[in-house]
C-alpha cells in the first residue's frame, strides 16, 4: 500500500443552494488537489445541505441535484487523480436514497446507499429516503476505503458489510447537528465501530446553522486503536489533511484543542445567529434591551455574530422600569459599539388602557396590563423591523418557554429567539464565559435579581421557583422524559413537581407560535418536541 493523503472537507452548505453548495465542493477539491490529495471527503448531503426536509419531496429538486451532480463530475475532472466522495440524493428504481458517490477523472467509480434512516429527535428521514442494504469500497492507491454515512456508525451491520467486503478504512460522511458534549458522544459511537471491525476510521462533519440546528463540524481520524490521530476545530470551516500510512492507519497529525461546554455553547449560538441571519438575507437584527441577563446575552452575541455595525438596541422604558436598568443598559451597548435608542412607552401603554378603560371597569389588576406593556414593546420593535428590514431577536430563555413566563405577542415577537433552548442557569454561565473574553456585561446585570418589571418590585421568583430548581425539574421532564412520580422519587418538592410539569403542558399553545431558534440541548422545544397542544395526559 502507497501512502496517500486523504483531505476533510468541513464545508458550509446552503440547503437547496445547488450551485453555491458545488462550488464549495470545487473550491475545497482544488485546495486538496494542491495538497496532493488523492481522495476529498465531503459531508452527508452536501450537494443540498441537510436537511433538505420537503424540499425532497419535489422532482424538479430531485432533478436539479442530479444534474448538478453531473456538472460537478464533469468539473473535477479539472483534478486528476483526486477522487471526491460527495453526498447526494440518489433516484434510483427503488427509490429514493442519501447516498455517496465517488467521483474521480470524470467518472463515478463508486456510490454508496445509507442503511440506516433516523427517525427520532430531530431526524425524520424514514419519510423521504429508501435504505440501501450493500456495502461500498473503492480503491485509493492501493487501499480498500468502505463507505458509511452518519446514522450507519450507530449500528453495526454497515460498517461490518463493509470489512466482510474488504474495506481496510472506513471513511463516514455526517451532517450531524451539535448538542452540548455531542463530541464525546460521537467518539464513544465511533470508537465502538472500530472495536467492531478493527478498522480506523475517518469522519467528516458539517459545519453552520440550518434554520434550528447547528452543525458543529470537528471532523476527525482515528486509529485501529481507537485514538485520535486529527482533529478539525469545532463551529468553523476548513480543510483538514490525513495521511494513510503504508498500514494503512492514520498518522498523527493535527489536533485542535477541545472546547470548555460553555465556549462551545456560545459559538454554537453564534453560529446559529450568524447563518440563520446571512443566508436568509437580513441586513442586520434589532434587540430589545432591558438591562436584565437574557437580553445583554443575546446583544453579546449578536455583535460576536454580526458585528457592531449590524445590531441595534432599543431599550422601552415603563413607569416600572428601575433606573439602574436603562443605566446598565446604555453601559451594555456602549461597551459593545451599537446602536442604541431609548422609546418610552407609558404614553402609548396608557392609550390602550384608556381605550379598553370601559370593557375593564369593575376588574381588578392582573397580568392582562402586565402584557400590554409587553406587547406595546413587540409593537415597537416589528415596526422597526418592517421600516428597516432587520430581523428582530427575540431573548426569551428555554426556563421561561418551558412554563409560559414570557407574552405571546409581546416578548415572543420576533424572527428568531436565540436562546430559547437555553435555561436560565446557563444564561448566567454563558454571560460569565463571555466577560472572560471581553468585560462587556456589566457585572450588576448578573448579579441583581431578575425581573420583567412589569409592576413595581417585581421579580421573576415572585411568579416562579428558584431557577436552580425549575430548569433542574425542566431538564428531567422534558429533555429526559422522567415522569412526575420518577422526579418527587428524585427528591424534588412534589408541589414545585406537580406545577412546573402543569406549566409546561399548559403553555404548548405558545410554544408552537414561538420563533425558530438555535438548538443546543439534547431536546429542545421545536423539532424534537411534538407534543400535542390539546391533550389531557399529565404524568
Amino acid at each position: 500500500m502507497t501512502p496517500f493523503h486523504i483531505a476533510l472537507a468541513q464545508i458550509n452548505p446552503v440547503v437547496g443552494d445547488l450551485s453555491g453548495n458545488a462550488k464549495l465542493i470545487r473550491d475545497a477539491a482544488e485546495v486538496a488537489h494542491r495538497a496532493g490529495a488523492k481522495l476529498l471527503i465531503t459531508p452527508e448531503l452536501a450537494l443540498t445541505g441537510y436537511p433538505p426536509e420537503d424540499l425532497l419531496l419535489r422532482p424538479a429538486f430531485i432533478e436539479a441535484a442530479a444534474d448538478t451532480l453531473n456538472q460537478l463530475r464533469t468539473a473535477l475532472a479539472a483534478y486528476p487523480g483526486l477522487a471526491v466522495a460527495i453526498g447526494h440524493p440518489l433516484k434510483t428504481q427503488h427509490g429514493l436514497h442519501n447516498a455517496a458517490s465517488v467521483l474521480r477523472d470524470g467518472k463515478c467509480i463508486a456510490s454508496y446507499a445509507k442503511h440506516e434512516l433516523p427517525n427520532n429527535e430531530v431526524f425524520d428521514e424514514v419519510r423521504y429516503f429508501t435504505p440501501g442494504n450493500a456495502p461500498c469500497v473503492f480503491d485509493i492507491e492501493g487501499c480498500a476505503i468502505g463507505v458509511i454515512i452518519c446514522e450507519d456508525a450507530w449500528h453495526d451491520g454497515p460498517a461490518t458489510q463493509a470489512k466482510a467486503a474488504g474495506a481496510q478504512v472506513l471513511i463516514s460522511l455526517n451532517a450531524s447537528p451539535y448538542h452540548l458534549h455531542k463530541e464525546n458522544l460521537r467518539l464513544a459511537v465511533l470508537r465502538k465501530v472500530i472495536r467492531t471491525t478493527g478498522l480506523p476510521l475517518i469522519y467528516v462533519n458539517a459545519v453552520g446553522g440550518q434554520d434550528e440546528l447547528v452543525f458543529d463540524g470537528g471532523s476527525f481520524a482515528l486509529d485501529a486503536n481507537g485514538l485520535v490521530a486529527t482533529a478539525m476545530p469545532q463551529f468553523e470551516t476548513g480543510i483538514g489533511l490525513v495521511t494513510i500510512d503504508q498500514n494503512g492507519e492514520p498518522e498523527l497529525g493535527l489536533i485542535a484543542p477541545s472546547q470548555s461546554m460553555e465556549s462551545q455553547a456560545y459559538s454554537a449560538l453564534v453560529l446559529g445567529v450568524r447563518d440563520y441571519v446571512h443566508k436568509n438575507g437580513f441586513p442586520g437584527v434589532i434587540i430589545g434591551l432591558s438591562g436584565g441577563v437574557d437580553s445583554a446575552l443575546v446583544l453579546a452575541i449578536a455583535v460576536d455574530a454580526l458585528g457592531a455595525e449590524q445590531v441595534r438596541a432599543v431599550m422601552m422604558q415603563s413607569p416600572y422600569t428601575a433606573e439602574i436598568s436603562w443605566v446598565d443598559a446604555r453601559a451594555l451597548a456602549r461597551n459593545l459599539g451599537v446602536q442604541y435608542d431609548e422609546i418610552p412607552i407609558g404614553s402609548a401603554v396608557e392609550s390602550l388602557e384608556s381605550a379598553l378603560a370601559k370593557q375593564f371597569a369593575g376588574l381588578a389588576l392582573d397580568t392582562t396590563e402586565e402584557n400590554i406593556q409587553a406587547r406595546v414593546r413587540g409593537t415597537l420593535l416589528m415596526a422597526l423591523s418592517n421600516k428597516t428590514g432587520r430581523l428582530v431577536l427575540t431573548t426569551g430563555n428555554k426556563s421561561e418557554m418551558a412554563v409560559g413566563y414570557c407574552t405571546l405577542y409581546g416578548d415572543m415577537a420576533g424572527g428568531f429567539a436565540v436562546i430559547k433552548d437555553i435555561p436560565k442557569t446557563v444564561v448566567y454561565k454563558l454571560c460569565a464565559y463571555r466577560n472572560t473574553v471581553a468585560p462587556v456585561i456589566p457585572e450588576r446585570i448578573l448579579t441583581r435579581a431578575p425581573s420583567a418589571e412589569l409592576r413595581p418590585d417585581q421579580t421573576d421568583q415572585d411568579s416562579l421557583p428558584p431557577y436552580e430548581l425549575l430548569d433542574a425539574i425542566v431538564e428531567g421532564y422534558m429533555e429526559q422524559n422522567q415522569s412526575i412520580a420518577s422526579l418527587i422519587e428524585r427528591g424534588f418538592d412534589e408541589a414545585s413537581v406537580r406545577k412546573i410539569t402543569r406549566l409546561i403542558k399548559l403553555n404548548e399553545y405558545k410554544r408552537r407560535q414561538a420563533p425558530p431558534g438555535v438548538r443546543v440541548t439534547t431536546r429542545a422545544f421545536g423539532r424534537d418536541w411534538r407534543y400535542p397542544i390539546t391533550s389531557r395526559f399529565l404524568a
